[in-house]
């Protein structure tokens, strides 16, 4: 099943949040002269125009990257990350979003290698026309998780992992865990930033605890719901799991969602201005410790 477009979901705030994530870790990773290696599992297009007929029809980032565009971040962390879109678009106006493979190609350096993988037919040739030039870098028209054998563990001893599937079917969540036990076999010390929607609570939590179950030591729930949860259809919220994070990396996701949070809180209700239903700012984001080292 090969439905899913980002284009249609480029920008909206489950972006914000993962990208907020990738940014915060690559900068972190990016400290140090040794080189490292980024691979995306789901990586779609790579680049995404914001008034493309995708775009328009959901309007999805009118709710995340449109009201922060030209905002003044306080935290580091933010302030970086509005700084990689505001790069992108030079002209002033917000014409462009990056996926997680684009906001790699911005970060990293000549030395540090890229991997990315993404079945989708009419993706796949847009995201390798972008790389054709870049050296250390293999895109790769295969599943994600045979992208996993085929690809890892990278030369480099160090890097980020991103995984960021569609979850269209029942089956993704049981891959996903399966897939990643297989990666974190073959490159344990890389940081894994696994991204996963907020639709059905019960859902959500049944998947944590799985990720927990597997054994892996040190992993960090961060989530942001600007939405109130709600059964059934729609995303109220998105969250990131990450293993082996950075030490700095809890502290700096609160101190960027205490600043996030009323600028995204938002409602369906396009009349009220954005925080304005019953949450406050304070309930719709944690940062949690799920398994220590």
């Amino acid at each position: 099943m090969l439905s899913y477009r980002h284009s249609y979901h480029a920008g909206n705030h489950a972006d914000v949040l993962k990208h907020l994530v990738q940014v915060t870790i690559l900068d972190y990773l990016l400290q140090k002269d040794k080189p490292l290696c980024y691979h995306d599992t789901h990586a779609g297009a790579g680049l995404y125009s914001l008034n493309s007929e995708h775009s328009q029809k959901t309007a999805e980032y009118q709710q995340g990257i449109a009201l922060l565009w030209q905002y003044q971040a306080t935290s580091a962390p933010l302030a970086r990350y509005l700084q990689l879109i505001s790069d992108l678009n030079p002209e002033g106006e917000l014409a462009f979003y990056p996926g997680s493979p684009k906001i790699a190609a911005l970060m990293l350096r000549p030395q540090d290698t890229i991997q990315a993988t993404e079945l989708h037919p009419t993706d796949f040739p847009m995201l390798q026309s972008q790389f054709a030039r870049r050296r250390y870098t293999r895109i790769e028209n295969i599943d994600a998780y045979a992208g996993f054998k085929a690809m890892l563990p990278p030369l480099a001893k160090r890097g980020l992992v991103l995984i960021d599937p569609p979850y269209e079917l029942k089956t993704e969540y049981t891959d996903l865990v399966a897939g990643l036990n297989e990666a974190y076999r073959r490159f344990p010390q890389a940081t894994y930033a696994i991204w996963y929607p907020v639709i059905e609570r019960d859902a959500v939590e049944a998947f944590i605890k799985a990720i927990v179950g597997t054994g892996i030591k040190n992993q960090l729930r961060i989530e942001f719901c600007p939405l109130p949860d709600k059964a059934g259809f729609g995303m109220s919220g998105s969250g990131m799991l990450v293993i082996n994070p950075p030490y700095t990396l809890a502290q700096q996701m609160r101190d960027a969602l205490t600043e996030l949070a009323p600028l995204l809180c938002h409602t369906q209700d396009n009349n009220k201005q954005p925080g304005s239903h019953e949450h406050s700012a304070g309930n719709l984001w944690q940062v949690s410790q799920l398994v220590g080292e």
